[in-house]
C-alpha cells in the first residue's frame, strides 16, 4: 500500500474581496485596515512561506507553498484545503496539518478579519473537528481495514467504482485511487470538505437554537423570578438577541455558496464519475438550510417575546424601587417640616447633632432594607406579552401582618420616641 497525499480542510463563508485581502497579507504582510503592522509581519513569518500565487479557474484561489512541505489552497468562497506528502507515521502527518492550520494559518486569517461584525462567542468557543482525507494508491481491502482501526474509525459507508473507491469513517475519508486522474480526486476532496463543513455549520446553528430556547424556557417554566435576578437575565436575553442577529445574517448568506458550488460541479464533466457520492448533495444542503432559516426565525421571535416580557418585569421592579425611595424621602422631609413649623428658632446642641445622626442612620438603614425587599420580591412570569401577572410575594411569611405595615409602624414609633427627646427640638426646628 502506498499513501499518495493527505488532506485537511475547513470552510467559512468569504468572498473575492476577502481573498484579495488574504493575498495582500500573504504576499507582503499588508492590510487595508488599521492593524498592527508588527503583528501582521509576525503572523506572516510564522507561516513559513516559500511562495504565494493567485490562480483563476471556475473559482479564484490562492496557492501557498510552505517551507515545511505543506501546500495550502484558499478559495474565494472561503474553502481552505491543506495537504502534504505522508511521513512515516500517518498520524504525525495529520497532526502536522491540523497544527499548522489551527496554530498558524487560522490565527493569521482571524486577525486580518478581526474588525467588523464579530463571530458570536457561542460559535467561537466551539471546538471544530476537521475531516481529513487520505489518498491511497491501489490499496487492498485489508489495508483499508487496518487504517480505519488505526484511527478508531467505524466504517460508515463505501463506494466502489472501476477507477476509485471511497471509504468513509466519522472524520476519516480513505480514497483508494485505482486509475483515476489525481487532479480529479483532489477536486472531489475539495467538494467533500465544503459539503461536510457546510452541513457542520448548519448543525452548530441548530444546536445553538436548542441551547438558547431551553435557557429561556427553564426560567419561564419556574413561573416566578426574584427582582435581583431580573436585570441579569434580561441582559442575557439581550445578548441572545444580538447573537441571533449576527447568525441570521450569516445564514442568509449561505444559499449563494450552495448554488455556486453546484454550478461549478455540473459544468465539469470529469466530476460525473463521482456522482454516486456527490449527487443531490447540494439540493439536500439547500433543503437543510431552508429548515434552519425557519427554525432560526422562530428562535428570534421567541427571544424577542422573552425580551419584551422581562423588560416589562424589570421596569416594574425599577418603579417599585423608586416608589420606596420616594416614600422614605417624603417621611424625612415631612418630619423636618413638622419640626420647623412647631418650634422656635433653632439652637445647635450636642444632643441635637446626635439626634440628627441617629435620624440619618435610620434613613440610610430604611433605604437599605427597602433595597433588600426589592431584590427579594418575586415576580410572576406570565408569557402573555404584557406582563399583567406581576405580583409581590410576602417575604417574611412567619411574621404576622403585612411587612410594609409593620415597617411603617416601627418607623413611626421610633420617630415619636426621638421627637419626645429634648435635644430633638434643635434639629426639627
Amino acid at each position: 500500500m502506498r499513501i499518495e497525499r493527505i488532506y485537511v480542510g475547513g470552510w467559512f463563508q468569504r468572498t473575492t474581496l476577502h481573498l484579495s485581502e488574504i493575498y495582500d497579507f500573504l504576499k507582503e504582510a499588508n492590510s487595508p485596515l488599521d492593524l498592527d503592522q508588527k503583528k501582521l509581519t509576525t503572523l506572516r513569518d510564522d507561516l513559513l512561506i516559500d511562495s504565494v500565487e493567485l490562480k483563476v479557474d471556475n473559482l479564484e484561489y490562492i496557492v501557498l507553498e510552505s517551507s515545511i512541505s505543506i501546500e495550502i489552497k484558499i478559495f474565494e468562497d472561503g474553502l481552505i484545503v491543506l495537504s502534504k506528502l505522508p511521513d512515516k507515521e500517518l498520524s504525525k502527518s495529520v497532526f502536522d496539518l491540523t497544527s499548522y492550520y489551527e496554530k498558524k494559518l487560522s490565527p493569521a486569517i482571524s486577525y486580518i478579519f478581526s474588525l467588523g461584525a464579530p463571530i458570536p462567542k457561542e460559535l467561537a468557543n466551539i471546538k471544530t473537528i476537521y475531516p481529513y482525507f487520505v489518498v491511497l494508491n491501489k490499496a487492498k481491502v485489508k489495508d483499508i481495514k487496518h487504517l480505519l482501526e488505526e484511527f478508531s474509525q467505524e466504517k460508515y459507508f463505501e463506494v466502489r467504482k472501476k477507477s476509485f473507491e471511497v471509504y468513509r469513517g466519522n472524520k476519516l475519508y480513505l480514497i483508494n485511487n485505482l486509475s483515476e486522474k489525481f487532479s480529479d480526486i483532489e477536486k472531489f476532496i475539495q467538494e467533500q470538505i465544503f459539503i461536510r463543513e457546510f452541513k457542520g455549520q448548519l448543525h452548530r446553528y441548530l444546536n445553538l437554537h436548542r441551547i438558547i430556547w431551553e435557557k429561556i424556557a427553564d426560567v419561564k417554566e419556574k413561573g416566578k423570578i426574584r427582582g435581583s435576578e431580573v436585570g441579569k437575565f434580561n441582559d442575557k436575553i439581550e445578548s441572545y438577541a444580538k447573537t441571533i442577529n449576527l447568525i441570521d445574517a450569516r445564514i442568509n448568506q449561505m444559499g449563494s455558496y450552495i448554488s455556486t458550488r453546484a454550478s461549478v460541479l455540473k459544468s465539469d464533466p470529469a466530476m460525473e464519475k463521482f456522482s454516486d457520492v456527490l449527487q443531490f448533495k447540494h439540493e439536500t444542503l439547500a433543503d437543510t438550510l431552508s429548515y434552519i432559516k425557519d427554525i432560526w426565525g422562530m428562535t428570534g421571535n421567541y427571544v424577542n417575546s422573552a425580551l419584551d416580557l422581562f423588560s416589562s418585569i424589570q421596569a416594574k421592579s425599577t418603579e417599585a424601587s423608586v416608589t420606596n425611595l420616594t416614600i422614605i424621602t417624603s417621611m424625612g422631609v415631612g418630619a423636618t417640616l413638622i419640626g420647623l413649623f412647631a418650634q422656635d428658632a433653632p439652637e445647635i446642641q450636642l444632643s441635637g447633632v446626635v439626634y440628627f445622626i441617629i435620624l440619618a442612620v435610620i434613613g440610610y438603614s430604611a433605604n437599605k432594607i427597602m433595597r433588600v425587599i426589592a431584590r427579594k420580591r418575586t415576580y410572576r412570569i406570565q408569557d402573555t406579552g404584557n406582563c399583567q401577572g406581576y405580583k409581590i410575594m410576602d417575604i417574611l411569611v412567619p411574621l404576622k401582618g403585612r411587612l410594609w405595615n409593620r415597617f411603617l409602624y416601627e418607623i413611626i414609633g421610633i420617630y415619636r420616641v426621638l421627637r419626645s427627646h429634648p435635644g430633638s427640638k434643635s434639629v426639627l426646628k
